[in-house]
């Protein structure tokens, strides 16, 4: 069982900070005793997420995940600011957009995967190297979907990105082991949050169209989430890495939604 405050050791970065999923997990590491900052490019979503959390364990830094010398400048300013090394992270940041692949431009598919893939990759080099440097372990979540091994029409960028960032945990994993370094993945279903909502499922017939998808008959909630990957984190899970942990309600086996958008979104289907 997880303890009170079990993560009061800990000092979490977690991008994609300022709203949706991200600033759920800051709120729960914050609340399970953790010092949470949170990493985004637009600062004022941040500062809310860090003026609902209170107090001083939280910290807004505004940088681009795609940046690797902005990564390891915010990295740096988070440990000043806290006097404490960084112990663990969640990469969460992402963007994603519905549409055929032919449709996809260029500058489209470097957005996404730049964000999903290469921030992660940034991210997690930066604390790694420093954990391997100090000679203490530490603990990395990569938030994936279950469409990074089955494929995912109409998100052929999101996907592939997501399918590379699997492929990049479980390497990094075997490599840090070592070290004391975990690394895990969470595929979550669709989350009922402001988010992902917001883009792409703001009607409710896009809504009940979801739902009809997930055999659980609902979205999940942000503390269903939030609870499997404080489990990840957390010292009761010391023995596993290099895994990915399914919290979707069985969203995964039924992929019928996605392909019916991209057909309606095709120009003269």
């Amino acid at each position: 069982m997880l303890a009170e405050r079990f993560l009061a050791d800990r000092v979490c970065l977690v991008t994609g900070g300022g709203g949706g999923l991200g600033r759920e997990i800051a709120l729960a590491f914050a609340r399970a005793g953790a010092r949470v900052g949170v990493l985004g490019r637009r600062s004022e979503p941040l500062a809310e997420t860090v003026e609902l959390i209170g107090g001083e364990c939280a910290i807004a830094i505004a940088a681009d995940v795609r940046d690797h010398e902005a990564v390891a400048a915010a990295f740096d300013e988070l440990e000043r600011r806290f006097d404490a090394p960084v112990t663990t992270l969640i990469n969460n940041a992402a963007g994603n957009f519905v549409a055929p692949a032919e449709t996809i431009s260029p500058n489209g598919w470097r957005a996404v995967t730049g964000i999903v893939l290469d921030g992660t990759f940034h991210c997690s080099r930066e604390l790694g190297a420093r954990l391997i440097e100090r000679g203490v372990g530490g603990q990395i979540v990569n938030v994936v979907a279950t469409y990074a091994w089955t494929g995912g029409p109409g998100n052929a960028h999101s996907a592939s990105a997501k399918a590379g960032v699997l492929n990049l945990t479980r390497s990094m994993a075997v490599e840090w082991a070592p070290y004391g370094i975990r690394v895990n993945a969470i595929a979550p279903g669709p989350i009922d949050t402001e988010g992902a909502g917001a883009k792409l499922w703001s009607s409710s017939e896009a809504r009940d169209a979801i739902v009809a998808t997930v055999p659980m008959g609902r979205f999940a909630a942000p503390h269903e989430i939030t609870g499997a990957i404080c489990f990840l984190v957390s010292d009761v899970a010391s023995f596993m890495t290099g895994d990915v942990m399914v919290v979707d309600g069985g969203y995964g086996l039924e992929q019928r939604w996605l392909g019916e958008r991209v057909t309606v979104g095709r120009a003269g289907a």
